[in-house]
């Protein structure tokens, strides 16, 4: 497995390289101190999981998320309990308080191997295109809709919320799972938080931090990340 570190002490990164000089399979690529370094070297390399401190010089580890386009596994380590929630909104694999606990590090590890095992081949499901209709429930309510119709779906936690006709309705499937059941060339990945439905853009600007900002038909406004705007443009252009 290939691991950088990115960690401003350099006593703590000496102290990871131990403890992981004790996982046979852990091979650490590289690491830095602070973001620019690490930045470029994660976009040279692509490791396969990054142990990442979130206080840096200057910025934080959620900074350097931002801008990556090579965007590996994350496990953080930290001095400070209180930015867990924000790590496992990114999807962190673990968030581990300094000072390491091997037998913590080993489990992450571990859970990042598995994460990296490829799947058993099966037949894939058909994706679902705009003509197909979906039943969808919140509560009491029930609504049959068109996925053409759908303007595209937010992330709400462990939920998904869709946006049609002036509703709002929460589903029970994350926006990963919504994703990997919907057509790629009609739905679009925006960010991690958005979903939306190329046949409803109504315009693109440019925003903040080389993304997009895109307008939808129902007036909607989601913004694009830096990483995906690259991908929107190969969608869209000619």
């Amino acid at each position: 497995m290939r691991i950088y570190i990115v960690e401003d002490s350099r006593l703590a990164r000496q102290e990871l390289r131990t403890l992981l000089a004790a996982i046979p399979d852990a091979d650490i690529v590289g690491e830095a101190a602070e973001l620019s370094a690490a930045r470029d070297a994660i976009e040279a390399l692509l490791p396969e999981l990054l142990l990442l401190d979130v206080e840096l010089p200057g910025a934080t580890g959620f900074d350097l998320l931002d801008q990556l386009e090579h965007l590996p596994l994350v496990v953080f380590t930290t001095a400070y309990d209180q930015h867990a929630l924000a790590a496992f909104e990114r999807n962190a694999l673990d968030y581990l308080l300094k000072p390491i606990d091997p037998v913590r590090l080993e489990a992450a590890i571990a859970r990042a191997r598995e994460r990296l095992r490829p799947a058993p081949r099966t037949a894939p499901a058909a994706k679902k295109g705009a003509d197909d209709m979906v039943f969808l429930r919140d509560g009491e309510r029930c609504w049959f809709v068109r996925l053409g119709d759908v303007a595209g779906f937010e992330a709400c936690g462990n939920y998904a919320q869709a946006w049609f006709d002036g509703q709002h309705p929460l589903i029970n499937r994350t926006l990963t799972a919504l994703e990997e059941r919907l057509d790629t060339q009609l739905f679009f990945r925006a960010s991690r938080s958005h979903l939306i439905n190329l046949r409803w853009v109504q315009a693109i600007e440019p925003w903040r931090n080389d993304g997009y900002r895109v307008l939808l038909r129902d007036g909607h406004q989601v913004e694009v990340s830096r990483r995906q705007a690259k991908l929107l443009r190969e969608r869209l252009e000619l």
